[in-house]
């Protein structure tokens, strides 16, 4: 069964923090999707429309939002960057095919749920979080989130609500080139890990960003934290 594919309306399209752009999109009348799962856009080449390539971007918004929000990392030349910052305006029209993936939050578990995530990773976590929540999940969820400096993190306010809100929740920022006020946690977020859990035989664990950091990460849980394979979870981004 082939998954269907839509064209859909640019609802807004902004830079939100150092070299991140977030657009929403209107969502398609019948879409529906699970926490976790991304979508593939038609992205065409800087120099030539008529080349098109496919690329993969995490659902951020969760199923229950009225549109479907997306947030990318720019990188300079890059395709699917120049697409974003120079040709998606509010009201343009972009093609998407999905959702896809099984990068989805495992509830027949008992354990508790730690999310580390590095930049956009956060964008699966934001879905999964806000649906959870919303639906009454109890169990502690945990958010390890890394940046290189301040003005690289986004989304912290809403987190930060979500936190004051839901006692079962709660956020733990790192920066890896701090500030000398910085009071938060401090290094790469291999490091922060064993800062915030006492315990990786309660937790089910998910992991998103850059490859190496997820491979480090998964390295760690299953050789020196003792994860068992059925409770770790990852998705790499480039």
């Amino acid at each position: 069964m082939n998954t269907p594919k839509y064209d859909v309306t640019c609802s807004y399209n902004k830079q939100i923090a150092r070299d991140i752009w977030e657009f929403a999109l209107t969502k398609p009348e019948g879409f529906t999707f699970e926490p976790g799962q991304f979508v593939l856009f038609d992205v065409p080449a800087p120099d030539d429309p008529s080349d098109m390539q496919t690329r993969a971007f995490s659902i951020a918004s969760s199923p229950g939002e009225d549109e479907l929000l997306f947030v990318a990392k720019i990188l300079p030349g890059g395709r699917a960057s120049v697409w974003i910052t120079d040709t998606i305006k509010e009201g343009s029209t972009v093609s998407l095919q999905g959702p896809f993936g099984r990068f989805l939050l495992n509830t027949e578990t008992k354990n508790d749920y730690l999310f580390i995530c590095t930049s956009t990773g956060n964008a699966p976590f934001r879905s999964q979080i806000i649906h959870s929540l919303q639906g009454g999940e109890k169990r502690r969820m945990d958010l390890i989130y890394g940046v290189r400096s301040e003005d690289r993190f986004f989304w912290v306010e809403e987190f930060e609500a979500l936190a004051k809100k839901y006692e079962n929740f709660h956020l733990h920022l790192s920066l890896s080139d701090p500030h000398e006020d910085w009071s938060k946690y401090h290094g790469r977020v291999q490091v922060v890990i064993e800062e915030v859990v006492a315990d990786f035989s309660t937790k089910n664990i998910y992991i998103c960003g850059h490859p190496d950091m997820t491979n480090d990460v998964k390295k760690l849980c299953l050789e020196d934290w003792g994860v068992e394979k059925g409770e770790l979870h990852v998705e790499g981004y480039i």
